[in-house]
């Protein structure tokens, strides 16, 4: 292997317009410089091209770039070709005299780049051209599709180790963004690598901001999005969603509330509007694009300041590699996941569909394979409706991949009413196969095997008018000879069709005979469910994000960011001064703060009252007391635990729920198919009973405050057991109770479980516009020492900010129970003043502030709203609240 005339690699960056390596990218270069195999792992923006590129460049020979996508092809070697480098691509997007050309000139030794699609290398006359061409580098792009962990299911990137094999196993360099331990040591497998250096720079990306917002539904998240988007009216981004239709929604949504130019993209549009859609975005023309996983591989624009989330993705591969595409220029952007719990039950729904089970592949290949036209022109919804499938299109999709990759059909493409034959036979010429005096067979096979050339053992197009024209023949006499030459084993013809259809290469064979290792399936399937619970429990996490993601790709340093969420959120944020609750709770300092414990009691019980009837949603309902048609159908509204955390949101009351099932405490258990319900395990039921002491739970930091301000448990009294029957007879109750009897007992409330249980104090949360969550009514008291009733008039807002402070909390703590900024806060406080609220020096107020508290409290006018500043007209009013906060305010 000869290298030019060179010191060093660093020499040829000019022909790249750089001027100095990235981070990472020289001791990648020196390895394939060196000429040992390569396996280089390098975040999304890292720079894996130039690892391959420089040393194309710098040495003879021809650099192989098995790369997946044609529109990234293309990109690069256009990008190459301005600055003087002989590159080219051969992919399906030519025709087959231009692929024809290229491979000739490859030969010919003119490229110092070739990329081509894996699928290429299975091209017989390919193959035949690479056999007098000198492969310097086989570069393989995207390798974690190579791994059976990886999350793509793509063929030709599985055979690829066998292929080097046949290609003399020239030296390799694998790349990927994205690969965990087990996926780095399986593409070393399958490639069969000899002692190859595996370089693995820092997945970290420190400009990054990693934030997650649990949402309660599809609406709440409509809501969050546009109000990010406000936030940022000028800043480009991506939005990833899970479906084509809910790009189409989201888009819809953005464009009118926003008034904004929305692009969408997904794999449905035709190729044109591809382009077009990716061309405006790239320019700028388009700021923002919704868009399925469909779209940014391999799309290089620097100037993304955010990458958003709307649904879940499946695995952490998929969300880092996405989210990745986010400040490739280095500047800080934001990446935000949009997390709906309900979001799980849509990916699985994706899962099961990408491996259907045995019987439905049966189902379909016994259909096929007895249908009498060739080609068979069916779609996908339409063989479901036939056989009335309970599976979606996507698993009708992979049955029939699996059923092509067995080699018992194929998938066709229309090419414009073009017929198209394939000759899978190695000899001379099928003419000695056709009886003399059958003349226009002889002569229709000789201009067929002209018109294939050296591209045997692959569909070719041609035009059969035209044919028919060229030989002088009649139509009607060209089709019959078709036909005749069609009973030739080597000789396989499909006459024009339209739309796609599916040509059967097998129909003798009984299906338990067709190659299709469905054990296999079933552990990519295990696989899939893995990685999705990873990407479930990265989303609940309460740790830093960014260290989350470095410890799952098996990054050997990895350190809290700083930066994220969980690390303190966004510069300027109050989080990361709010300290954890529940230290010194206890002597020892392990038992949780009393008020947690309490509230975990209190959801235990909500849980063992539904008796596995309902799940989390329902449950949560149930436990905030919310007034809804599933609550009163139930008689949920009739327990005694309705309404007992009536102080959290439903959405809190979710997350709590989540961190009970996490710690083990509920179990949740499909009765039916993705409607899971919830149950009350063994340790639940003794912690329920105070027969065991609550174990850690993972909460957010501001919801750990809130339920400790606002639940406690009080001391006079102690929590007696309660008599529950045990949860073994739940089995034997959902068995043998009809749904009427289940409502009566509902109604009844047989358990004994009472509500003397708990003696608590609890204050409501404050009145709320969502008629889904109605305040609570209590009694507002006299105001110096608030007494927590059950009485019938609301809290105003302002109190809850009152009493957080009153108890103790800071006003660092006290924001981020309430999530108030400090303008807000204060102008509680005035109100709180004017109602006759006891306004302490040492909440932090300053000398100031204190004089103005008091000049505003004491005049006539009640400060039942007190507005921004900017707000008010001029005036003693306003001019008092402007030196308000200019001593020491927001």
């Amino acid at each position: 292997m000869s290298l030019v005339n060179s010191t060093s690699p660093e020499n040829f960056l000019h022909r790249f317009g750089l001027a100095a390596f990235r981070p990472g990218q020289q001791p990648v270069i020196d390895s394939v410089m060196a000429g040992t195999d390569v396996l280089c792992i390098m975040p999304t923006g890292g720079g894996k091209s130039l690892c391959y590129q420089l040393p194309a460049v710098a040495r003879t020979g021809i650099t192989l770039v098995v790369s997946p996508l044609i529109a990234l092809m293309k990109d690069q070697v256009d990008q190459l070709r301005t600055r003087g480098i002989p590159a080219t691509f051969i992919n399906s997007s030519l025709s087959v005299a231009d692929q024809g050309d290229r491979m000739n000139r490859m030969a010919a030794g003119e490229y110092s780049l070739v990329y081509i699609a894996p699928e290429r290398l299975r091209n017989s006359r390919f193959q035949e051209t690479l056999k007098g061409v000198r492969i310097s580098l086989l570069a393989i792009d995207e390798a974690h599709c190579i791994s059976e962990w990886g999350h793509d299911f793509r063929p030709d990137y599985h055979r690829l180790g066998q292929l080097r094999r046949r290609l003399g196993s020239p030296q390799t360099i694998a790349l990927t963004a994205t690969a965990t331990p087990d996926v780095r040591q399986d593409i070393v497998k399958q490639l069969a690598l000899k002692q190859p250096q595996i370089f693995i720079s820092g997945f970290a990306r420190p400009n990054l901001h990693f934030e997650v917002q649990a949402v309660g539904g599809q609406k709440e998240k409509s809501e969050v999005l546009l109000n990010f988007l406000r936030e940022r009216p000028h800043e480009a981004g991506l939005i990833y969603a899970s479906t084509r239709k809910k790009c189409v929604e989201v888009r819809t949504l953005l464009q009118g509330e926003l008034k904004r130019r929305v692009g969408f993209y997904h794999a449905g549009l035709l190729p044109d509007e591809r382009r077009q859609v990716q061309d405006e975005f790239m320019s700028g023309r388009t700021p923002v694009l919704v868009a399925t996983n469909a779209f940014g591989m391999g799309v290089d624009k620097a100037d993304l300041r955010f990458v958003v989330h709307h649904d879940l993705p499946g695995s952490i591969e998929a969300y880092y590699q996405e989210a990745g595409r986010a400040g490739r220029d280095g500047l800080p952007s934001r990446c935000l996941l949009l997390f709906s719990e309900s979001d799980r039950h849509l990916r699985e729904f994706f899962i099961e569909n990408a491996y259907p089970p045995r019987d439905v592949v049966q189902q379909i290949y016994e259909y096929l394979r007895s249908t009498d036209d060739d080609p068979i022109e069916v779609t996908q919804e339409e063989l479901k409706d036939r056989l009335r499938l309970s599976v979606g299109h996507e698993a009708v999709s992979v049955s029939e991949r699996l059923l092509e990759k067995c080699g018992a059909l194929e998938r066709l493409d229309s090419r414009e009413n073009q017929a198209s034959v394939r000759i899978d036979s190695d000899v001379p010429t099928l003419v000695e196969l056709v009886p003399s005096e059958a003349r226009n067979q002889r002569k229709v096979v000789r201009a067929i095997e002209l018109l294939v050339g050296e591209m045997r053992n692959e569909r070719v197009y041609f035009n059969p008018a035209r044919l028919a024209r060229e030989l002088e023949l009649e139509p009607a006499s060209l089709a019959r000879a078709l036909r005749e030459l069609n009973k030739l084993q080597a000789f396989d013809y499909l006459p024009p069709f339209r739309g796609r259809a599916i040509h059967m290469l097998e129909r003798s064979l009984p299906f338990h005979q067709l190659q299709i290792d469905f054990a296999e399936l079933e552990e990519r399937k295990r696989a899939e469910y893995a990685r999705l619970d990873e990407m479930i429990r990265f989303a609940r996490a309460r740790t830093c994000r960014q260290r989350q993601i470095l410890d799952y790709f098996g990054d050997q340093n990895p350190g809290n960011c700083g930066l994220c969420d969980n690390c303190g959120g966004l510069p300027g944020s109050s989080v990361a001064s709010v300290p954890r609750i529940g230290q010194g709770s206890s002597a020892g300092g392990t038992q949780q703060p009393v008020g947690l414990t309490a509230a975990a009691r209190m959801a235990l019980a909500g849980v063992a009252r539904a008796r596995g009837f309902a799940g989390k949603k329902l449950i949560a309902a149930m436990l905030q007391g919310a007034d809804n048609k599933d609550i009163k159908r139930r008689k949920f509204d009739q327990l005694s635990t309705f309404g007992l955390l009536r102080v959290l949101t439903q959405l809190e009351i979710a997350q709590f729920l989540e961190a009970l099932l996490e710690a083990r405490l509920i179990e949740s258990v499909e009765e039916q198919k993705f409607r899971p319900v919830m149950r009350l395990s063994e340790l639940g039921d003794r912690v329920m009973r105070q027969q065991a002491e609550l174990p850690p739970l993972e909460l957010p930091t501001q919801l750990k405050l809130k339920i400790e301000a606002f639940i406690r448990p009080d001391p006079a009294e102690k929590l007696v057991e309660a008599p529950i029957e045990p949860q073994t007879s739940y089995g034997k109750d959902v068995a043998t109770t009809t749904p009427e009897e289940f409502d009566h007992r509902y109604a009844a409330d047989e358990w004994s479980f009472s509500d003397s249980e708990f003696s608590t104090e609890l204050e409501p949360a404050p009145a709320r516009t969502n008629a889904f969550e109605p305040a609570p009514k209590v009694r507002f008291d006299a105001p110096s020492q608030p007494v927590v009733t059950t009485s019938t008039t609301a809290r105003p807002n302002f109190y809850w900010t009152w009493l957080l402070l009153d108890r103790g909390y800071s006003t660092e703590e006290c924001r981020a129970i309430r999530q108030l900024d400090e303008s807000t806060m204060l102008q509680h406080l005035l109100q709180a003043k004017s109602a006759g609220y006891t306004i302490k020096a040492e909440w932090g107020l300053t000398r100031e502030q204190q004089a103005v508290f008091e000049s505003l409290a004491d005049s006539n006018e009640t400060l039942q709203s007190f507005p921004p500043a900017d707000t008010l007209p001029r005036g003693t009013r306003r001019e008092h609240w402007e030196f308000f906060l200019a001593s020491g305010g927001s």
